[in-house]
């Protein structure tokens, strides 16, 4: 793929290389990002860019992940990429409010072959968090949400993360809002104090990438 717009804020160039060479989107893929430009109209933005999904997938196996926790479905480009890269017994669970966005994602999963791989829960993520066990440790967790709930994600996450697992959250760069003071929107705000907090927190080491709109990747101690 060439530019992806979600790197509209640093050199297209760059953008438009490293998105030449990374593992390209395949029929499936390229269908559900035209579908969800045409269903979701300005919401379309919230997808992750093809590249994104790359890395995700490349993660999930460099990690050696089987439990896996997606908080932010939509249409589900994220949760394909990452389910798709599962070994054998891998599961994925995915954490939303939408019948009508994740209705896309539960076909593009089927024509994937991946549907068993992968169980939606429909409802306040921080509430499905909060019900899982704390004796099933989870390997990956992938953040991409409401912006102001981040930080309760993270800690609900990191309490049955094994030691050595990764959270990845998303949009930590918010196009470059997160360094505009005058900014003080609660979104620009929340982003803010969540990635002071990953930095200050010593139960995790973490880096913040300049990927798309910013993926910070934290790794538990």
């Amino acid at each position: 793929m060439g530019f992806d717009p979600k790197n509209d804020w640093f050199d297209p160039a760059v953008s438009a290389y490293v998105g030449a060479h990374t593992a390209q989107p395949d029929e499936l893929q390229r269908a559900l990002i035209v579908e969800t430009a045409e269903r979701t109209g300005n919401r379309a933005g919230m997808q992750v860019s093809a590249d994104q999904g790359s890395l995700l997938a490349l993660f999930v196996g460099l990690t050696g992940a089987r439990h896996v926790v997606e908080v932010g479905t939509f249409t589900g480009y994220s949760s394909l990429a990452m389910a798709r890269a599962l070994p054998p017994g891998g599961r994925l669970l995915c954490c939303d409010v939408s019948e009508e966005w994740t209705g896309i994602a539960r076909r593009y999963w089927a024509d994937a072959g991946v549907s068993d791989r992968i169980t939606l829960r429909i409802a306040p993520a921080i509430q499905t968090l909060r019900d899982l066990p704390l004796d099933d440790p989870i390997d990956l967790a992938f953040i991409d949400a409401d912006k102001t709930g981040y930080a309760a994600y993270y800690e609900e996450i990191l309490t049955r993360m094994r030691s050595g697992g990764v959270i990845l959250v998303d949009n930590t760069l918010w196009s470059r809002r997160i360094f505009d003071d005058a900014d003080q929107t609660d979104d620009t705000v929340a982003l803010r104090a969540f990635n002071d907090m990953v930095t200050a927190d010593h139960r995790v080491e973490s880096y913040l990438l300049p990927v798309a709109d910013g993926l910070t990747v934290i790794r538990k101690r």
